[in-house]
């Protein structure tokens, strides 16, 4: 898992990461935010919101690489409040597809991996250095 705190709100680093998202372009899968959905229902917690990003073609090089390997697409970015800081969490497409021990998915985890650099990189002039 690789996470960083940002001198951001969540809200503020969930909107850079959805504008980074749709220049790349990736595919936003979906969008949960755990505290607007735990508000409608009256509970109160801190901020916690996640990304799920993919794209079709890479679907269907990671089915053609390993079927079962599905269960791991789309990957996902979580932000959250906690220990009050605002972090950044994801776990890399190589740690992700590793116990599938195939080389296909090796390849295919390296280039998402890049992509994911680059969308994350849009936070950089926010990242906290730890």
């Amino acid at each position: 898992m690789i996470r960083f705190t940002v001198n951001l709100s969540v809200d503020e680093a969930a909107e850079k990461l959805l504008a980074a998202v749709a220049a790349y372009p990736m595919g936003l899968v979906a969008y949960a935010n755990g505290q607007a959905n735990c508000a409608k229902k009256g509970i109160a917690v801190p901020a916690d919101q996640v990304l799920e990003i993919f794209r079709p073609d890479y679907a269907v090089k990671v089915w053609a690489a390993d079927k079962t390997a599905g269960i791991d697409i789309p990957l996902r970015i979580h932000l959250y409040e906690a220990d009050g800081a605002n972090w950044v969490a994801y776990r890399p497409a190589a740690d992700v597809f590793k116990p599938y021990a195939n080389a296909e998915l090796d390849a295919i985890a390296a280039e998402l991996d890049a992509i994911f650099t680059r969308l994350l990189a849009s936070l950089d002039a926010w990242r906290i250095p730890s």
